[in-house]
């Protein structure tokens, strides 16, 4: 239901823009210089089902953004970024929203397409341990002995022997506790683990929706602990960004115009990704953006280069730290992983 509701969404805004292009009024096919365009149509893949993260696609949609870059976008949601990035890579998806950091190790599978990432959403990656302050955990330093609940799939877990080896913490001595991702607040809650990895702006906000006092709760937020890593990012089908070039662009310019709108009016981004969540709660969607936008988006970086680009030396170092749990056949360079061409300048990106 609620990938059905976001597309038809899009569809129809994207169509009542483009309809004087699809109608054809006049006798002649041929489109006048100052015509609307017939929409191209794209398939987007989120990676996970929509919650605030989505905000600015869903903002783009609900502004007719899309629409006024002649774009008709269906969205979709896959089962996690290396699903995303396979739908992507075989072209049933144009575009997608994964984790960047699954990428890099997708990326260096042999036979894998060249597959690049052309808008960095999350400036810093949101890996964080969730722990209880009443289990003994305040600071990082505090997790050695404890038992850290580790979900099936977690991407955090991925960037955990860096952040340990760069902050002195013996990872042998913390006891990793696999369990389902259905269970990873609940055992928390209930006491069954001291802290789980996952990332702030999700467990962090469903414990205290939970009913976990807020000053209970130690969000170790790994990039206050020296984690180099971007976030999620949009990728696109190598054929389409050779192809159609203009097309990429328009889709990075309607996701900057959503972003734009979400930082401006919060409330009303979560609204609207209240509505397109089965039971959601305009509140809960509120903490969560206002977390991303602050913790994630626009950082000191971003408000300073312009959202959406990378810093290569800092991209270089963040690969490093992948490296150290995931060893790469062939270590890329950060010009393997973005394309920064489909941007706009650096004016065109500022958000204040």
């Amino acid at each position: 239901m609620r990938t059905i509701r976001f597309n038809a969404f899009c569809a129809v805004i994207a169509c009542l823009t483009g309809l004087g292009a699809i109608a054809g009024f006049g006798a002649n096919p041929v489109l006048a210089a100052n015509e609307p365009r017939p929409p191209l149509a794209i398939q987007f893949s989120l990676d996970r089902p929509i919650d605030a993260a989505a905000a600015p696609f869903v903002m783009a949609a609900a502004h007719g953004l899309f629409g006024a870059e002649a774009l008709l976008v269906t969205t979709s949601t896959a089962g996690g970024s290396a699903d995303a990035i396979a739908r992507v890579a075989a072209g049933t998806s144009d575009f997608a929203l994964v984790d960047i950091n699954a990428l890099m190790r997708a990326r260096d599978k042999q036979g894998d397409p060249r597959i690049k990432a052309v808008f960095v959403l999350f400036n810093k990656a949101p890996y964080a341990i969730i722990a209880r302050k009443s289990r003994g955990v305040q600071s990082l330093s505090d997790i050695e002995g404890k038992t850290l609940g580790v979900a099936e799939g977690d991407l955090t877990i991925r960037l955990w022997p860096a952040i340990a080896r760069q902050n002195g913490i013996k990872i042998r001595s913390v006891k990793q506790s696999s369990i389902s991702a259905a269970v990873r607040e609940p055992m928390l809650s209930a006491g069954q683990v001291d802290a789980v990895t996952g990332f702030s702006y999700l467990s962090a906000i469903n414990l205290r929706d939970r009913g976990v006092p807020a000053d209970d709760l130690a969000v170790l937020k790994f990039a206050d602990y020296g984690c180099e890593a971007y976030g999620f990012a949009v990728i696109v089908n190598p054929e389409l960004a050779a192809t159609k070039p203009e097309a990429v662009k328009a889709f990075v310019r309607a996701t900057i115009g959503g972003l734009q709108l979400a930082a401006k009016n919060p409330e009303r981004a979560a609204a609207e990704i209240a509505n397109r969540v089965d039971g959601g709660s305009r509140d809960l969607e509120l903490e969560r953006l206002r977390s991303i936008l602050r913790d994630n988006i626009l950082t000191a970086e971003a408000r300073r280069n312009g959202i959406g680009g990378i810093d290569p030396a800092r991209f270089e170092r963040s690969i490093d730290q992948v490296g150290e749990d995931f060893k790469f056949q062939k270590r890329p360079q950060a010009s393997d992983i973005f394309d920064d061409q489909f941007l706009p300048p650096r004016n065109g990106r500022l958000i204040n």
